[in-house]
């Protein structure tokens, strides 16, 4: 019974690992480029390559930015007829919404200020609910200059959202797959654990002389084995994380309940929950931060700005919120002080969370690393790279262990298993460089560059998946794959040139960054595309060797059997 136990578990966790493995595979990598998001922006923007930078002055510089704000064009085509109830009068012209929030975020890593304003729908079909119209803009936070907002920022933009959505939003979709990814991976990871007898045998095997399945299979089961905590944290609180997207009670059964709570909590705190309708002006939000700031430091937790929102902008019951900014800690910005717009006097200091709230804070800000921590960011990249490992050597273990038999029986299925797991190992890294390699080739004033860069990473994609399932014929037969050391060539290329590119555009060479005038979050990303490429050239020159040998024997053996 154990012993039919244990193969119903390997058959579940081979199966379930295949079949969403690939998405497995883009969650691990593009979360891993995640944890450098904001460095990668700084290369892909070279005009935002200067250091950190805090909470600028709301009253100097934010303030004069808010107010010249008007709604974004697309976001009132998009939203404004769906928000709008044409029953209660005229649609309002964009030019004359009123504005009716404003938000500022850094963090520690943030050269630039993201900042927005919210603009209200007044005959909204729903008032009570959050109606909307926003504009969002980036400034250099030394001047409070407008930066061009039209560049993709890649890294925090497309790589990071890459990991948890997929970039399909239909239907909110890719939070879908992702999420039931993820509900797998932890089946994968208790199966893995199940099958295993030798459990901690298998932490110390790795026999890389032996035949490419036995190595790989031992490859596999270690680095399974080393990451399996990390693993297993990152699946689950992903879940935690988007827990509202997958039981969306507050907005569907429940959402009377969630309203009525929601003005109950505002009216515990004193925070209005609705505008008194009555002109107000806006009373210095500098002082209000050094208030909040104080008030930190007398608690024992001195600290910056992350996060300012100043609701119902220009009323009576307008109120600021500021947030402490938590680089010095796992959990997120909180300790929030909340002003009366119009006066600065404290409305509510957040009191120390309840135990709940301070373990799903502490879960989240693990998952979503905000802070200053770098060793522990690299700790937190080697994991989910442990990932994609973990993830391509099972891909690969399942093909050699059929590819024979396969070839046998005349059947095409280890091919296109080899060549889906060819293009989420080698053909996503090779998208996602030639994305940045297109970034350095084009003009930064290029109109649409941004999404000339998508289309360059999707058609780069596309084009592996082709190369590896053309390339991938001799697996039918039960031989060596060449496309694999093809395509890791193309990475060492690839990866060569970005860092190349990036010297003859921008200036800004290894020597320069990292002795003549260090600029870290540039250098990282070169260094580790150089890295990248020897990493791929030692693998191509592996995999040659490795086809040369299996080639010599196999000739031989067909000259004896000749003979």
């Amino acid at each position: 019974m154990l012993s039919n136990f244990r193969l119903s578990m390997a058959w579940l966790h081979t199966w379930f690992g295949l079949v969403l493995g690939f998405v497995l595979m883009i969650c691990f990598f593009f979360g891993s480029l995640s944890v450098f998001d904001r460095e990668i922006d700084r290369w892909a923007i070279p005009e935002t390559r200067f250091d950190a930078q805090p909470m600028p002055s709301f009253d100097k510089v934010l303030l004069p930015v808010f107010q010249q704000l008007e709604p974004d064009e697309q976001d009132y085509a998009a939203n404004m007829p769906r928000l709008h109830d044409p029953a209660k009068g005229e649609i309002t012209p964009r030019t004359e919404l009123p504005i009716d929030e404003y938000w500022a975020y850094t963090t520690h890593r943030d050269p630039v200020l993201r900042m927005g304003a919210g603009f209200g729908v007044p005959l909204a079909k729903n008032p009570e609910d959050h109606n909307h119209i926003h504009k969002n803009v980036t400034i250099d936070p030394r001047t409070g200059t407008l930066l061009p907002d039209d560049q993709l920022k890649i890294g925090s933009e497309w790589f990071y959202p890459m990991h948890y959505s997929l970039h399909l939003k239909w239907k909110n979709l890719g939070y879908w797959v992702v999420g039931l990814a993820g509900l797998v991976m932890l089946v994968a990871l208790v199966t893995g654990v199940i099958m295993h007898r030798k459990f901690f045998r298998e932490f110390f095997t790795f026999r890389p002389w032996k035949r490419t399945q036995r190595a790989t299979l031992d490859l596999h089961n270690l680095t399974g084995v080393v990451a399996l905590p990390f693993h297993f944290f990152f699946a689950f609180t992903g879940l935690v994380i988007f827990a509202g997207i997958y039981l969306p009670v507050g907005d569907t059964l429940l959402k009377p309940m969630h309203q009525q709570h929601e003005m109950r909590e505002s009216a515990a705190k004193g925070l209005p929950h609705d505008a008194a309708g009555v002109a107000a002006p806006l009373a210095s939000v500098d002082s209000m931060v050094e208030e909040a700031k104080r008030r930190w430091a007398a608690r024992d937790m001195a600290g910056e700005v992350g996060f300012l929102v100043v609701h119902h902008v220009g009323d009576a019951n307008s109120y600021a919120s500021i947030y402490r900014a938590g680089s010095d800690r796992v959990a997120l910005v909180g300790e929030a002080i909340h002003f009366k717009g119009s006066s600065g006097e404290v409305l509510y200091e957040e009191p120390p969370r309840s135990v709940v709230s301070e373990i799903d804070q502490f879960l989240t800000g693990l998952h979503l690393q905000h802070f200053e921590h770098w060793f522990l960011r690299w700790l937190y990249v080697l994991g989910g790279l442990l990932g994609c490992v973990c993830i391509a050597t099972g891909f690969v273990f399942f093909v050699e262990k059929r590819k024979l038999q396969h070839a046998k029986s005349g059947s095409n299925a280890s091919r296109v298993v080899e060549a889906l797991g060819m293009t989420t190992v080698t053909g996503m890294v090779i998208a996602a460089l030639g994305m940045l390699v297109v970034n350095r080739l084009l003009p930064a004033d290029m109109v649409g560059k941004g999404d000339w860069e998508k289309a360059a990473f999707w058609l780069v994609w596309a084009l592996t998946m082709l190369h590896a399932y053309v390339r991938s014929a001799p697996v039918r037969h039960a031989a060596f794959n060449p496309a694999w050391r093809e395509q890791c060539w193309a990475i060492a290329v690839l990866c060569l040139t970005a860092v190349v590119l990036n010297w003859v555009t921008t200036g800004d060479h290894l020597i320069q960054t990292v002795f003549l005038d260090p600029y870290w979050p540039v250098a990282g990303v070169d260094l580790s595309l150089l890295t990248c490429a020897a990493l791929a050239s030692w693998a191509a020159l592996k995999m040659a060797r490795r086809q040369g040998a299996a080639s010599y024997v196999a000739n031989n053996n067909h000259e004896v059997a000749h003979v």
